[in-house]
């Protein structure tokens, strides 16, 4: 981000609301400046090969795609786009599709902090009602996501591979450093084992429509309980082959990450509700494949971090100990998976 727009950014009296004060949040692919009631998100020019915001013009176009994505899942709290540009040296907000834009962020309602599943569960102060709450809105969304046939590959081996192979290309850097060698090759052989002895049901799945237009980010700080109502927000939205899969990935993505926060029966009572509202014959046996390859992208992302010049030391040693957690869980389903 350029540093006289970082430098406004953190100024609360340049937003359109009112604000006392800025909140700066940095991931590997966003800063996220949070005021008293909004979330503004703004794109880093990054190029992972499977997300690339390199140009101005692609991170205007993925933030157009973000806003339509997550209006399926929480349609009042993705506000917009706003263009940010440049007038007599000024930094002003102006339309996104003004010629003069040199950069643009996702506005957003600022969802309350205390109403996070994670934060939920780890203040231990979950309504005993909310992983059915949450259960139920999955399982609808899936229910009516669109399935088409074009995508299908991208739930059976053949396709699939790319995601799986993806992620071993890109942690070869990090072995001995977030990684072990035993556990990067275990994960690796264990994958190439499960697409033999279960490639099968991948592709049964595929052909009865479970690979579906999903959400492809569903874990605890991506939900919300607020005013009664479920939210569920930041979905996908660089890489059809993230956000379109076997809805199995979904589930196990957020049974993994309750497990993550040591939480296993709560992942057992999302999933048992989950198949109470859509029935589903053979997810139990795909499930670990899809808890290993989510905590390895977790690791992996984890991993990211601590290449990131722009991330202090601090974050880059707590982004350390997470990947080696996940990296540990993606051990662990591994070696259940087949």
């Amino acid at each position: 981000m350029d540093p006289t727009l970082l430098e406004k950014m953190l100024d609360p009296g340049f937003y359109p609301k009112p604000t006392l004060q800025i909140e700066h949040l940095q991931t590997h692919i966003s800063h996220v400046f949070i005021t008293q009631d909004r979330v503004y998100k703004v794109k880093k020019p990054v190029n992972f090969g499977f997300l690339d915001f390199s140009t101005l013009e692609k991170r205007i176009h993925f933030s157009f795609q973000e806003v339509a994505l997550n209006s399926r899942l929480s349609p009042d709290i993705y506000l917009g786009v706003k263009g940010l540009g440049r007038i007599e040296d000024q930094w002003k907000w102006i339309d996104p599709k003004d010629q003069k834009v040199e950069e643009v962020a996702v506005e957003m309602v600022r969802l309350p902090q205390d109403g996070f599943l994670q934060y939920l569960i780890m203040k231990d102060r979950m309504p005993y009602d909310a992983i059915d709450k949450v259960a139920k809105k999955v399982a609808r969304f899936h229910q009516e996501a669109p399935s088409d046939p074009s995508m299908a590959i991208l739930g059976v081996p053949e396709g699939f591979k790319e995601n799986t192979h993806e992620n071993f290309r890109q942690t070869r850097e990090f072995i001995g450093l977030s990684i072990s060698q035993s556990q990067w090759s275990l994960v690796n052989e264990k994958t190439e084992e499960f697409y033999k002895a279960k490639g099968a049901i991948m592709r049964e799945r595929a052909k009865k429509g479970m690979v579906k237009e999903c959400h492809g980010d569903l874990h605890s700080q991506h939900i919300c309980l607020w005013r009664g109502e479920v939210y569920i927000f930041d979905c996908i939205e660089f890489n059809e082959r993230f956000r379109y899969g076997d809805v199995a990935s979904e589930v196990a993505f957020l049974m993994m990450d309750l497990e993550f926060l040591m939480k296993p029966q709560l992942a057992q009572t999302f999933l048992e509700h989950y198949l109470k509202e859509r029935k589903d014959n053979t997810i139990t046996q795909v499930l670990d494949f899809y808890k290993c390859y989510r905590a390895f992208v977790r690791g992996k992302v984890e991993s990211f971090c601590l290449n990131d010049p722009s991330i202090v030391h601090e974050d880059k040693h707590r982004a350390l100990l997470k990947a080696h957690r996940y990296f540990f869980l993606a051990e662990s389903y591994a070696r259940n998976m087949v």
